[in-house]
């Protein structure tokens, strides 16, 4: 008897610690990912108050790229945090020549940025709380959402090459759906344990969050812009 109280209390504490772990790793994601994102808001409203030009696309991808391997490589360590607004602020720097573009091309370009705005919070907000309420396993996506992620990215660059503006707007398409996927995906990895890294967990909702906003931004300003 005493060993078998022993058992289920020692069963008890583990999974006691297990909740407190996948907890904390829920809160430090959140956290920080509300302070990349207003840091990254502010980046961009500094590219728009200096008029920065629109970076090339071949030098967008290179910083990203570039800092996503320097990010993930510190992820265990406070220089890590470093890296992480290193790279969110560089990625809403970016973002800034795209929305001053909008809003000097169509009429009603705030309307459609702050809809694009809209569309993302509802969309992640709306995910994220299914995936911690419901605490269903999304980890079936995973090998959709990469092959998917693979197929958008080299429709993408083919759009841009051969500027193919109808290929445009189905890689827009898919990328809300495929960023739909990856934020249940992820928010389920981190309630069930599969991730335990807030850093990485951070860069792949801030990622999600920035590609809705640019596919929803694309698709709103080709079906409701106005020139």
């Amino acid at each position: 008897m005493a060993q078998d109280f022993r058992a289920v209390t020692a069963g008890r504490s583990t999974t006691g610690g297990s909740v407190l772990a996948t907890n904390k790793v829920l809160r430090n994601t959140y956290a920080l990912l509300a302070m990349t994102l207003l840091f990254s808001a502010a980046m961009a409203g500094v590219a728009m108050a200096t008029s920065a030009p629109p970076m090339h696309w071949l030098l967008v991808l290179g910083g990203y790229f570039g800092l996503l391997f320097l990010t993930t490589s510190l992820r265990n360590s406070v220089w890590g945090l470093v890296s992480v607004f290193a790279l969110t602020g560089f990625m809403g720097y970016t973002l800034g020549p795209i929305i001053s573009l909008y809003l000097g091309a169509f009429s009603n370009g705030a309307e459609l940025v702050m809809m694009a705005l809209g569309g993302t919070g509802t969309i992640f907000l709306g995910l994220s709380a299914y995936a911690l309420t419901s605490q269903r396993d999304f980890s079936f996506m995973r090998g959709f959402i990469f092959a998917g992620v693979l197929v958008a990215f080299a429709g993408s660059i083919a759009a841009i090459l051969f500027s193919i503006p109808a290929l445009s707007l189905a890689v827009s398409a898919a990328f809300v759906v495929l960023m739909s996927a990856l934020i249940l995906y992820q928010t389920s990895e981190i309630i069930r344990g599969g991730e335990t890294n807030y850093i990485m967990a951070t860069i792949t909702l801030y990622v999600t969050i920035y590609n809705l906003f640019l596919s929803l931004l694309q698709l709103l300003s080709a079906f409701a812009g106005e020139r």
